[in-house]
């Protein structure tokens, strides 16, 4: 058992939960197998938003600049584990479909980092790329308020939060035969066109 996961859990729901957060369709959470889970990314909240509502553990990425001093201890006991977004990172991609192909979840933010403004971005071709190679379900997650709360470069603040839990997406065996970034980048763009639908409002 993953206790300092578990602690910060119970903590990150806990507070999250005080605050009011609404979680909408909770019941469809994947909690067994492998799954990706995409979700859009507007705040430094959004990581332990989505991992406290997930019944069992999600593994997620952080950049590999976190993993210094106190961070190269606590991080990986919270199931994070270093990516480089300067640079094309095989190592983490692997680690990633090792990740999948065991049964875990894995948090993944298609825009690759914050949004500046608020508003859904373009998804990274590199989340089509996982979804071709490992052929797990994908679950879009959208996370609602988080930048009101607590917006890139901005201080935190307390503003309503929701999450809205998607219907996995399933893709054809044709979806993922092509191997080129064309193909991957359609993947991407299909699932964060998914993401925008649980909330049209928002877009």
């Amino acid at each position: 058992m993953n206790t300092i996961y578990w602690l910060a859990w119970l903590g990150s729901r806990s507070f999250f939960a005080a605050g009011g957060l609404q979680v909408v369709n909770r019941e469809k959470c994947i909690g067994s197998g492998g799954a990706i889970i995409a979700a859009n990314h507007a705040s430094y909240l959004d990581p332990p938003l989505v991992a406290s509502t997930y019944p069992t553990e999600t593994a997620f990425m952080a950049r590999s600049t976190l993993f210094k001093g106190f961070g190269a201890w606590l991080y990986p006991r919270l199931n994070a584990f270093p990516i480089d977004r300067d640079h094309a990172d095989l190592k983490s991609v692997r680690l990633i479909l090792r990740k999948l192909q065991s049964g875990q979840r894995v948090l993944v933010f298609p825009e690759g980092t914050r949004t500046r403004d608020g508003k859904l971005q373009e998804g990274k071709a590199g989340l089509g790329m996982l979804v071709a190679k490992s052929g797990v379900p994908v679950q879009p997650v959208r996370i609602v308020g988080s930048y009101q709360a607590w917006p890139r470069g901005g201080k935190f603040r307390y503003h309503p939060l929701k999450i809205i839990i998607g219907d996995p997406v399933r893709f054809s065996e044709d979806d993922l035969r092509g191997k080129s970034r064309e193909a991957y980048q359609r993947i991407a763009d299909h699932l964060m066109q998914a993401i925008a639908d649980l909330a049209p409002e928002e877009s």
